[in-house]
């Protein structure tokens, strides 16, 4: 039987997925620039948290159809998925430059019916989790072990469809489910503290029957850890901090802005300034 992993080898696991998100960021970043428009923002903001899902946690099964799931229920964060499926090589780098076009696989938000690649098509917030409950549901039923991953914005946890599903999977203690909410504190309008407070988010979720950490989203071995010890016979709720347009640790692109597009000279910057901290992850 193997032995836990050494600290030595766990840093250099968590080393290797900071790696792959700082290409994630690169990717993303191209696309956007290229396509002229996009969410840079949401995008950044969870670059961190669909790294470690895609390099260290998603199994997507010899099918897929019983492998594990992950529905981007913030779904105008889309270009993070597609930038991960793209370093991790399961899309070809040519399509970079392909997103938001017309009959392109990369639509602004993830569409299942382009891309096999995409378990759950979003774009309509609050919709996701329930999406989630339902296939964590379907996989009890079938008898399988794998695990449904929901991305959640805060600002979208101000639909009351979201409380209905964390009602619901929390009363009957729906296993196999684990939803992650990017928690930057901004959305479209403004600041969430000041449009509708989701304060205090953790007692609340707890209240609801949930498993509950938080976490700095953008420490790639706290979110790790956390999803590692999730709550097996029921569902589990990650919060995690991040800075909208988050670069890396002294950099955000935009002042964090939900939508703003960077210019010519603001995307070189971020380019230049990432390619440094991929050099000094090498």
């Amino acid at each position: 039987m193997r032995g836990e992993p050494t600290v030595a080898a766990q840093r250099a696991d968590v080393a290797r997925i900071a790696r792959l998100a700082t290409r994630c960021r690169l990717v993303l970043l191209e696309m956007i620039h290229r396509a002229g428009s996009g969410h840079a923002g949401s995008s950044l903001s969870c670059a961190d948290i669909v790294s470690v899902l895609k390099f260290d946690q998603l199994d997507p099964g010899p099918d897929r159809s019983t492998g594990d799931v992950f529905v981007l229920s913030k779904g105008h964060a889309a270009p993070a998925w597609y930038a991960a499926l793209i370093v991790g090589g399961d899309l070809p780098a040519e399509e970079v430059g392909t997103l938001r076009a017309l009959d392109s696989r990369l639509q602004g938000h993830p569409d299942r019916t382009r891309l096999g690649l995409v378990d759950v098509s979003t774009g309509a917030l609050g919709q996701g989790l329930s999406v989630a409950v339902g296939r964590a549901l379907a996989r009890r039923l079938h008898g399988r072990n794998s695990t449904v991953y929901c991305l959640l914005g805060d600002g979208e946890c101000q639909e009351g469809q979201v409380w209905e599903a964390f009602l619901y999977a929390g009363a009957h203690r729906v296993p196999g489910l684990v939803a992650i909410i990017d928690h930057n504190g901004s959305q479209s309008d403004g600041a969430v503290a000041d449009i509708l407070p989701l304060c205090p988010l953790p007692e609340k979720l707890r209240a609801f029957g949930w498993h509950v950490a938080e976490v700095d989203g953008h420490d790639h071995g706290e979110v790790r850890d956390a999803l590692r010890r999730r709550d097996r016979d029921g569902p589990s709720v990650i919060i995690a901090h991040t800075r909208k347009g988050h670069l890396g640790p002294d950099r955000v692109l935009l002042n964090g802005s939900h939508s703003d597009l960077p210019s010519a000279a603001e995307y070189a910057a971020a380019v230049d300034y990432l390619e440094t901290l991929l050099e000094a992850h090498e």
